[in-house]
């Protein structure tokens, strides 16, 4: 084996451990949940999308037209078959998800908030460990509106 194909083995040995040492040491957050009637802004990192913010982590709201009570349970259906994720916490308007990668388990906190004067489920997806996540939080949840359009 030459010199440089051992130099491209460790180096890549080595970002993958890094990865791995990554994902472990993330933990849940404190602050998750609603805060007087919102749910926590993205801290200004590209890692995180939430439809109750303004500027770049912003996006749009899921919205529904009629029962309330059937779109949070159609919301918690689209949830529990989407790939790797747990739901951590449900009430009558809010729900904390767990999406954890393929690769290397990193994890991503997804919220819900429903909110049923307006007919919208609000949501925020942010990865704990990392500054970028490559856009996979906003895809995902753009994956999520789509699966919760379908009937």
């Amino acid at each position: 084996m030459s010199i440089v194909a051992v130099v491209i083995a460790v180096s890549v040995i080595g970002w993958a451990v890094t990865m791995m040492l990554l994902s472990l040491s993330a933990t849940r957050p404190s602050g998750l949940g609603v805060r007087e009637g919102r749910l926590a802004a993205c801290p200004g990192t590209p890692n995180c999308v939430c439809s109750e913010d303004e500027g770049d982590s912003a996006i749009a709201p899921l919205t529904y037209e009629g029962d309330a009570a059937e779109a949070w349970q159609r919301l918690q259906s689209v949830l529990t078959r989407y790939p790797r994720t747990r739901l951590m916490s449900v009430t009558d308007d809010y729900i904390h998800a767990e999406c954890t990668s393929l690769l290397f388990r990193f994890v991503d906190d997804v919220e819900f908030r429903l909110d049923a004067v307006e007919k919208k489920i609000h949501f925020r997806s942010k990865s704990r460990a990392g500054r970028s996540d490559l856009g996979v939080n906003q895809a995902r949840m753009e994956t999520i509106r789509e699966m919760f359009g379908k009937r």
